[in-house]
């Protein structure tokens, strides 16, 4: 399997070393939950496995509101029995994966972008992709006294979350799209990327020292409210308007001595997800509730109602999707073409589906079988 380019490998280290301290101390990394509903366990219960805990993260983002979901409802806590459902929460790709790397989480859900390349980094050894979470939930916003038209983009500068994670990848291959020139690294070019944190992007927005962003939700709706215009929503670009956001990933010596661990974390993810569908508004009002135990702070209504209404929550992969996105990654300069052939193992979350009488997803050949 060819290797990650120096390129990002270099970038990913740099980035390693910046981001766990933040993360241990600003994001809860291995933080116990505050909210006794998420972790009662029912009289009679037994452990799973024989395992006293299973470590699950997630990013306090609305596109991980099926983990949010799953954690406010009790619905982890309830499918593990007397296995304590143990929670960590991240700002980006590169710490969670450290996290998986070590142990010291079990199961997450993540972008595609870090997925891939804790993949192609460890040569096929470190993770699997379990299943699906959600599509979409991620938009261009400007400052509208700056850029007009998306021609005006050029010579601007636009926030990412940070070099290369899920929408710096696909902020580049739009930008190469328009024929504009950025030098992936440094950021450089007919257009500045700016790597800034989601937490902090809004304030850099209204202070002016970016003219726009291309992030997830709730960042691109709290932009909105700051006085931004939504100049494009990235599902548009993409068949379907579909394309893979978050995905739920384990690490692969879990999922071989823990199957029924973690089949339960999967079932509770496909009950969160249905009822999510069935029940938009409760689930919104759930997802904002652990978003605030999480953080100290709900969003306000201005904020969470756009922000919900453009995400899907689907336990489908969307799997080829991922190998397009791998394609920009290449494309952008960021990554080796890698090989993902065996990245996805569905087995047991279409055994889940079966059982639930849904229909089963796909790997896109990109399956362990």
């Amino acid at each position: 399997m060819p290797a990650i380019s120096s390129k990002l490998f270099r970038g990913g280290i740099a980035a390693l070393a910046a981001l766990p301290l933040l993360t241990l101390a600003a994001c809860g990394y291995g933080s116990e939950s505050k909210n006794d509903e998420t972790t009662k366990v029912a009289a009679g219960a037994k452990k799973i496995d024989g395992l006293d805990s299973v470590k699950i993260g997630y990013f306090g983002n609305l596109t991980h509101a099926t983990a949010l979901v799953g954690r406010e409802r009790g619905l982890f806590q309830k499918e593990l029995g007397a296995t304590k459902a143990d929670y960590a929460t991240f700002n980006a790709g590169p710490s969670e994966i450290e996290a998986l790397n070590s142990g010291s989480i079990d199961i997450g859900w993540i972008g595609p972008s870090p997925a891939i390349n804790g993949y192609t980094k460890s040569n096929g050894k470190s993770l699997k992709i379990i299943g699906g979470s959600a599509s979409g939930g991620v938009k261009l916003v400007v400052n509208p006294k700056k850029i007009s038209s998306l021609k005006d983009v050029k010579g601007k500068k636009i926030a990412t979350p940070q070099l290369g994670n899920t929408q710096d990848v696909a902020f580049l291959n739009w930008a190469a799209d328009q024929g504009w020139k950025v030098d992936a690294q440094s950021g450089k070019g007919d257009v500045t990327v700016v790597r800034s944190d989601n937490k902090v992007t809004p304030d850099a927005f209204k202070a002016g020292s970016v003219d726009g962003a291309w992030v997830p939700e709730p960042t691109a709706s709290k932009l909105v409210a700051e006085g931004g215009k939504v100049l494009l929503d990235e599902s548009t670009l993409w068949p379907d308007k579909k394309f893979v956001i978050t995905n739920i990933i384990v690490r692969q010596a879990f999922l071989k001595e823990h199957p029924k661990a973690v089949e339960a974390v999967l079932k509770a993810s496909v009950e969160a997800n249905k009822w999510i569908n069935a029940n938009p508004d409760q689930a919104k009002a759930a997802a904002n509730k652990q978003l605030g135990i999480d953080s100290g702070k709900e969003l306000p209504a201005n904020v969470l109602d756009p922000a919900w209404k453009s995400i899907q929550f689907t336990d489908d992969p969307l799997a080829s999707t991922l190998n397009t996105e791998a394609a920009h990654a290449v494309k952008a300069g960021l990554l080796d073409a890698p090989n993902l052939k065996g990245i996805y193992d569905l087995t047991i979350l279409n055994k889940v589906l079966k059982a639930d009488g849904d229909s089963p997803v796909d790997a896109a050949g990109l399956g362990t079988s």
